[in-house]
């Protein structure tokens, strides 16, 4: 894709100022994002731990769309990402053989091209909102896809409590910690090592800016690249910048940890 513009990246989305700019450039999109603030600000009244209020909000979109909710406006859109992801990993050495984990796999985007190519219980796939979960239930039939036997998992924490040790090559999150307060990201990484096989490798997107991080109705958080490597290396991880995934019509950035 396009290099991210300097003034993408430095934007707090979050302030007045960025917010009365956003709405003069674009008047169609006030009443959207009004009606969104209010739901969220009922959301988070109802629900004040952030898995309980995300949970609510996939439930309020996968009522409308299931596509959308994931952050797919089309189905041709809804394809493209989840060959775009496929593509990724196994252009980075994903075989067959491997054992995937795909944490908030959504309603199979991704996953579905995973399953298809993976061998027989081979993939794994969890998330926090059951209401996407059904919904991926019926595109794992759709696709003819169940006797690959895939697990599909509902989760309220990233502590893989309920995982064994040493276990994945591959774990996967796409469009999770663009969602996700700095807790939880800490959790996630605090814990993924020990699932890891030897010489495995956990690849997640983040919606990155080079300005003040922030977020947006507790929806959509922006993260420095350099807090995020910090964070994995905390926790004894080895982590990089994934330059070849700027290249795709992507707008995330992505990192990889290993074990150190």
């Amino acid at each position: 894709m396009p290099e991210k513009k300097s003034g993408a990246l430095t934007a707090n989305r979050s302030s007045l100022g960025h917010k009365v700019r956003y709405a003069l450039r674009n008047p169609g999109r006030v009443v959207p994002y009004a009606s969104r603030a209010l739901r969220d600000a009922a959301l988070r009244f109802r629900h004040r731990d952030h898995v309980s209020y995300y949970r609510a909000v996939m439930a309020s979109d996968a009522a409308r769309d299931p596509k959308a909710a994931v952050g797919s406006q089309s189905e041709k859109r809804w394809l493209a990402l989840g060959q775009m992801q496929f593509d990724y990993l196994v252009g980075h050495g994903l075989t067959p053989q491997h054992r995937l984990l795909d944490i908030g796999c959504g309603n199979l985007r991704a996953g579905w091209r995973f399953i298809d190519y993976l061998d027989e219980g081979n993939y794994y796939g969890i998330d926090i909102s059951p209401d996407i979960l059904a919904s991926a239930t019926g595109v794992l039939a759709e696709r003819g896809l169940q006797d690959k036997l895939p697990y599909l998992t509902l989760t309220r924490d990233l502590t893989f409590a309920f995982l064994p040790d040493d276990r994945f090559d591959v774990v996967h999150a796409h469009s999770v910690f663009s969602h996700s307060p700095i807790g939880v990201i800490d959790e996630c990484l605090a814990n993924v090592g020990r699932i890891l096989a030897p010489g495995g490798f956990f690849d997640f997107t983040f919606d990155r800016t080079e300005g003040s991080e922030h977020h947006v109705l507790r929806e959509d958080f922006y993260y420095r690249t350099e807090t995020l490597i910090a964070l994995a290396e905390k926790h004894g991880l080895k982590a990089s910048f994934m330059e070849d995934w700027e290249e795709l019509p992507h707008g995330q950035s992505k990192i990889r940890v290993t074990a150190g």
